[in-house]
């Protein structure tokens, strides 16, 4: 092997990773979750759905207005308004004070039709984190498996290289032919360039989980195995995809409650007081005050409560629609995803048995090329029999991490 060679096999061969400390899953998580708008959007519908609250019972209180009016209505050689209606001029300058009573039962509705919006806002902010935390996830398993393969692969050429030291001198003696000796430096580069591959890999997979937890960093880091242990219990009556199904319900309840207290009897106060003039008779009189009370009672408005309800009633057979094929699809997933694991782990045995076999045969080839008992070309099988086996583990490895956190996906609680 040439010197150049050796100096790019041990620079590169350097740990990748010493530059940075290390970096575990929920490093990724809290910074998607501070830095995603999306939360921040959520969090600020919350407060403004307060606000909506008080803005209710700022709106129930007493009304007061200033009302200002004047005008003039000039009578030229007779042509002109009619005086009896308009008075010729008038001024008035009045405060009027409002107060809607009987009141309580549409504010009630009011104030839930707002709890259900906030109720179903908290969820949707869940199901939102939910999902930012599961590309997070996702993707750090992804670059955690690229790591893996990356360490397997500097295990490798380590490997190779201790051997090729020792396959060049057997080669200077004539043990095995030069042309061995070639091939056997062949397949180390190729290794080589397989690991380089990975590296590009790695560090765009690594680029993509920062770019998604709005991370803004150029270092690479050892990502530390991911802390995800199954979750079991899929509870359907406290899990958010399901209780926004029943927000919705109550949600259509109270809006046919809405449209009941719509056509009941409303009652207003309203008073005023001030100063009004025409300036026709003892205009420094025209100070006072009025009250009243304002009674409205539907009647009669061509069926629109029924014609409402009937809106309402497509709602729920859509609603109860949706939650039914919802409901069947989240059953199919969970099953599908549980039948996914125990494959995988049915898998793993097997493939960790076989890696057993090829380290304990790398091991007796390595000794036997050593001594020249052994075909070069029966060494590179066996290591790269070796070789696929391990990167079967690392993606079965990788598979089973996404699969778990799929399922834990669907264990959210609220």
């Amino acid at each position: 092997m040439t010197k150049t060679l050796l100096v790019i096999i041990l620079g590169i061969a350097t740990p990748l990773f010493s530059i940075s400390q290390n970096k575990d899953l929920n490093y990724f998580i809290d910074n998607s979750v501070n830095n995603n708008p999306i939360i921040t959007q959520f969090q600020n519908l919350i407060l403004a759905n307060d606000l909506d609250s008080q803005l209710i019972v700022a709106g129930n209180k007493l009304q007061i207005t200033g009302n200002g009016n004047a005008y003039y209505a000039p009578v030229l050689n007779g042509y002109g308004y009619d005086e009896a209606i308009t008075n010729g001029q008038q001024l008035s300058a009045l405060a009027a004070i409002t107060k809607q009573i009987n009141n309580k039962r549409n504010l009630g509705l009011q104030f839930k039709g707002l709890q259900l919006q906030k109720d179903s806002l908290n969820i949707l902010s869940a199901i939102s984190q939910q999902d930012i935390k599961k590309a997070i996830v996702n993707q750090y398993i992804i670059t955690y498996g690229d790591q893996l393969q990356l360490d397997f692969n500097d295990e490798v050429i380590n490997l190779l290289t201790n051997e090729e030291a020792i396959l060049k001198k057997l080669a200077q003696q004539n043990v095995y032919k030069q042309a061995d000796y070639l091939s056997f430096q062949v397949t180390l580069q190729q290794q080589q360039l397989t690991r380089n591959q990975l590296l590009v890999q790695y560090k765009n997979n690594y680029a993509t989980l920062n770019y998604l937890a709005g991370i803004i960093d150029t270092t690479i880091a050892t990502l530390n195995p991911p802390d995800i242990l199954l979750a079991k219990n899929f509870d359907k009556d406290h899990s958010p995809f399901f209780l926004n199904y029943k927000i919705d319900s109550l949600r259509i309840l109270n809006q046919r409650s809405i449209i009941d207290v719509g056509y009941r009897p409303k009652i207003n106060l309203f008073a005023d007081a001030g100063y009004q003039s025409s300036f026709i008779l003892t205009p420094y009189k025209n100070f006072g005050y009025n009250v009243g009370i304002n009674l409205s009672i539907p009647i009669y408005d061509g069926h629109q409560k029924q014609l409402q309800y009937s809106k309402l009633n497509i709602a729920e057979r859509t609603r109860e629609k949706q939650k039914e094929f919802f409901s069947n699809q989240f059953q199919q997933q969970i099953q599908k995803l549980q039948q996914q694991l125990n494959d995988l782990e049915n898998l793993s045995g097997p493939i960790n048995q076989q890696i057993n076999y090829l380290q304990t045969l790398i091991e007796v080839n390595g000794k036997l090329l050593e001594t020249g008992d052994i075909k070069i070309t029966d060494y590179v099988l066996a290591l790269n029999n070796y070789i696929t086996s391990k990167n079967l583990i690392v993606q079965n490895k990788v598979a089973r991490y996404l699969v778990i956190y799929q399922l834990n996906y669907w264990s959210l609680k609220q």
